[in-house]
This record gives C-alpha cells, sequence and structure tokens, in this order.
C-alpha cells in the first residue's frame, strides 16, 4: 500500500467521531479482550442500518457492546437489537453502554449462549439485518442461519472479512484466514446474496439477501 492509499485509509476511518460513551465501551472491550470493531465499521453498519430501515437487528458477538451502540444508533427508535455472545462477563459490560447511551431496555435482547445453540430457535424471515462478529471458524454456520432469519432484501455483514490483510495473500493458510477467503469466494457466486466487500476496519462482508 503507497503512503498517501494508507493515509486515506486512516482518514477514511477516522471520519465519524466517537461520542464518550463509544468511547468508554471500546477502552471496556479493549481491557476484557472482545476485539471491538474498527470506527470505520461502526459507521459502516450505522449506515447500512439506516439506509435498510432496519427495525429487527441480530448480531452475533456482542462484545462490549461497541456494535450494538453503533447499529442502534442508525435503527429506527421502535428499532430492536437482538444480540448473542457466549461470555455472560461481555454483556455485563454492553449492559452498562446501554444505560449510559440512554438506550430503552426494550429496545434490546441480550442472549447469553453459544450462536450455534441459539440460531436455531430464532424466527424464520424475522430479521432485516444479521451482524456476523463471532468465532471466524464458526461464520460458514452462521451463513447458513442467515438464509433462514432474514427476510428478503435483509442485509448480512460480515466483520473481519479480510482477517488482518492475509485473505488477499494466497501463501496464508491459517485456518481463520481460509474459512474468510472461503467464504468470499463463496459469496462472490451466491444465487441467494447480492455482495460486495469493502475494505473497511480488518473488511466487512455485506451482502443484501435476494
Amino acid at each position: 500500500m503507497s503512503t498517501d492509499k494508507a493515509q486515506t485509509w486512516v482518514y477514511a476511518e477516522d471520519y465519524i467521531p466517537e461520542h464518550e460513551v463509544l468511547l468508554a465501551a471500546r477502552d471496556a472491550a479493549v481491557e476484557v479482550g472482545a476485539a471491538p470493531v474498527s470506527t470505520g465499521i461502526g459507521a459502516t453498519l450505522r449506515m447500512l442500518a439506516a439506509v435498510s430501515g432496519a427495525r429487527a437487528v441480530l448480531e452475533i458477538g456482542t462484545g462490549a457492546g461497541v456494535s450494538a451502540l453503533w447499529l442502534l444508533d442508525g435503527m429506527p427508535a421502535d428499532g430492536v437489537l437482538t444480540t448473542i455472545d457466549h461470555e455472560v462477563e461481555f454483556h455485563k459490560h454492553a449492559r452498562r453502554a446501554f444505560t449510559a447511551a440512554k438506550i430503552s431496555p426494550q429496545r434490546t435482547r441480550l442472549i447469553a449462549g453459544r450462536a450455534l445453540d441459539v440460531l436455531p430457535r430464532m424466527a424464520a424471515r424475522a430479521y432485516d439485518m444479521l451482524v456476523i462478529d463471532g468465532d471466524v471458524l464458526e461464520a460458514p454456520q452462521y451463513l447458513d442461519h442467515a438464509v433462514r432469519v432474514l427476510r428478503p432484501g435483509g442485509v448480512v455483514a460480515f466483520v473481519h472479512a479480510l482477517w488482518h490483510d492475509q485473505v488477499a495473500d494466497p501463501a496464508r493458510r491459517d485456518p481463520e484466514t481460509v474459512v474468510c477467503r472461503e467464504l468470499v469466494r463463496f459469496l462472490s457466486t451466491s444465487e441467494d446474496f447480492i455482495p460486495s466487500l469493502l475494505p473497511v476496519g480488518d473488511g466487512l462482508l455485506v451482502a443484501v439477501k435476494r
């Protein structure tokens, strides 16, 4: 990457500043090892929620609530975010962030558990948007559920799609990179989705269900 391109990427990542509650949630996420999404990805998720008018959003991987805060800011006032994480401690931090942001408890539903155990219980065609930020090795299975839980025209967003800038290098063969590469390739030819790969943060693969 050229110096100019690197500067442009940083400029774009910092384009939308984060408010105090988001910054506090980001600090909490780093402290507990929850790996928060970048500011650029958060802003993109907010925009996607807004442009799709998403009233029902399902998130895999709550962390400390950073991505959830971005999503909720883009959703309508009556929108509800359902977020799944197997780490109960993460949910405690996320709830604190939601309270600090003065988000009504009726707008969030936090489910503690392994995503692959919870997803089969989610209603079919009930969600406008699905954000995948869980175990990368399980991402293909999450995508299988996306086909079922998303309404037609619904959006799926896969965080870490470029996996530490390794996906574009065919010599990188670690399991996470291979899974991300295969998922990107699969969606590029899928008959179920219309995809786009965005180079924000650690990569964001976005697709609209046909």
